[in-house]
């Protein structure tokens, strides 16, 4: 129970569906869905379109997606929405133009979208209404428009170089908290879509668009590369692994999901130490984390065209002997080499979640990864492209090398909770690199600290980043002082660590509790 003297929000309770997302009329569009008969996969495509309309910081239709769904007494099943790169992007261009690396701002780093795709595959096969319908709210926001909120205003007003080089001068200025934004050519895309399916964003004049302004920009993308993306979502088998009496999924590779299962194998092995804001609880998580992501940045990748070890790295074996690494009293001054055990001498996304009155759970994330992805806007169809390619490496022979044909290492990753082979949460943490990280904050929250789902997710976060410990100022003083003399290297940021959305299926009660960043705009809300 929270105390009520002090700022925050109690979770929401409802009994008949529930949505979560990070924008209030995202959430309203989901619930309308499902209130109108939908299911929650329905609900789920309503309202990523909605935000895909009024975050356009966050995610677009230009961008990827990710999906896990738990039909009522059925397998969690997952679904992989992300792009590949174009059928020229060969190393040998790479190097040949003299890059090291995929430059963010760029339309080498924008893949092929997968999001349109993987709506349409979703629907046919878990769905009870169509594009058509769905779409509708979207529309009415991108023509008629909408206020700009105040998370929104502020993530938007940093973005205003990269808008300016993209040629996206709707965009600018940038807009104050209230003002109206409308994107009629964006509407107009919409309905295509929702009359002629993806068929329409993938071929025909909004294709022709989004190539002809990519190749404006040095692009490498043809016409039938977009062709080629209409089919590209692909259901695959979900991972998972179990964690104090509950089984948790992931999406598996190229999605960063398999860190996820690594953490929680690390840190299922330690107590709950000196409580959720504890140094020593924050260290080893630190430390944790640490070790994993030294592990995606060496092995993470399209695991159609290279090899991933899975197994390997989520073995009990292995994690056992990275939680041995740790030491309570100083952090590591070294690290072992990638996949091994023994020492030698942003981010900008949405996520959301849906609960239908069948007990269907919908887990769905869609991003453009950094803000407003490349920033290169198609002036035709309204679409902004991501640049999830920026992920891939200039490096022969690495296993996240860019090829022809390839999705790169993906950040965005949707989670779900089952116990006794039910579905009882669907959960997510936005914010790129930080997701992993920002997952097992939530779930250790919940599992280890006995903290509400509200509370959870409230609950200031830290990250290790590029050789530091960033920290969000809810961390309190003394506990980043012991931090420090530890051996970390604390950041104070000013941009909090992503945003998070879960909803708890309290199956023995018949109730729905809901939860949603006060980092964001958004809300939880039932009926």
């Amino acid at each position: 129970m929270r105390d009520f003297h002090l700022p925050g929000r109690s979770p929401v309770f409802a009994t008949n569906g529930m949505a979560a997302t990070s924008m209030p009329a995202a959430t309203l569009a989901a619930l309308d869905v499902l209130r109108q008969g939908g299911n929650a996969m329905d609900a789920a495509i309503a309202a990523v379109a909605v935000l895909c309309v009024i975050e356009p910081h966050s995610t677009g239709i230009g961008g990827d997606c990710f999906c896990l769904y738990a039909p009522a007494g059925k397998p969690v099943i997952a679904l992989n929405g992300s792009g590949r790169a174009p059928e020229a992007a060969t190393i040998d261009r790479f190097e040949a133009l003299g890059l090291t690396e995929i430059p963010a701002a760029s339309a080498h780093a924008v893949t092929i979208p997968g999001a349109i795709s993987a709506w349409e595959t979703l629907l046919a096969a878990h769905g009870t209404k169509g594009l058509d319908e769905l779409l509708r709210p979207a529309i009415d926001h991108a023509e008629n428009g909408h206020p700009i909120t105040p998370r929104v205003a502020s993530d938007w007003a940093n973005a205003a170089d990269k808008l300016k080089a993209g040629g996206a001068l709707p965009f600018l200025p940038t807009p104050a908290v209230g003002d109206i934004f409308r994107q009629p050519h964006l509407a107009q895309t919409l309905r295509a879509i929702a009359t002629h399916g993806a068929r329409a964003f993938y071929e025909g004049d909004i294709a022709a668009d989004m190539v002809a302004t990519l190749r404006a920009h040095g692009g490498l993308h043809t016409e039938a590369d977009f062709a080629a993306g209409r089919t590209a979502a692909n259901f695959v088998d979900p991972i998972t692994r179990a964690y104090r009496g509950h089984d948790i999924w992931q999406c598996p590779p190229n999605g960063s999901g398999l860190l996820v299962l690594m953490l929680l194998g690390i840190l299922e092995g330690f107590d709950t130490a000196d409580g959720p804001l504890g140094a020593t609880r924050l260290h080893r998580h630190i430390e944790a984390a640490r070790l994993v992501y030294r592990d995606r940045d060496a092995f993470l990748a399209d695991p159609s065209q290279v090899e991933v070890p899975v197994k390997h790295l989520t073995s009990q074996p292995y994690l056992d002997a990275l939680r041995a690494l740790i030491q309570d009293d100083r952090a590591m001054p070294h690290m072992p080499a990638p996949g091994e055990a023994m020492l030698p001498a942003h981010r900008d996304t949405v996520y959301l979640c849906v609960v239908d009155k069948d007990g269907n759970a919908c887990s769905f994330i869609n991003s453009l990864f950094e803000s407003f992805g490349s920033g290169i806007w198609a002036p035709n169809s309204g679409i902004m492209l991501q640049n999830r390619g920026h992920s891939f490496r200039v490096e022969r022979n690495h296993p996240n090398c860019i090829a022809p044909h390839k999705r790169p290492m993906h950040t965005i990753i949707p989670g779900m909770v089952t116990e006794n082979g039910r579905a009882v949460m669907p959960y997510g943490v936005m914010g790129g690199h930080f997701q992993p990280m920002g997952q097992t904050l939530l779930l250790s929250n919940l599992f280890d600290h006995g903290l509400d789902i509200q509370q959870s997710i409230d609950l200031a976060r830290i990250f290790p980043r590029l050789g530091r410990v960033q920290s969000e100022r809810g961390i309190p003083p003394d506990i980043r002082a012991k931090l420090a003399a530890m051996g970390h290297d604390i950041e104070m940021i000013d941009k909090p660590h992503g945003g998070g959305q879960a909803i708890w299926i309290d199956h023995a009660r018949g109730v729905l509790i809901g939860g949603s960043d006060p980092r964001k705009d958004g809300c939880a809300f039932g009926y």
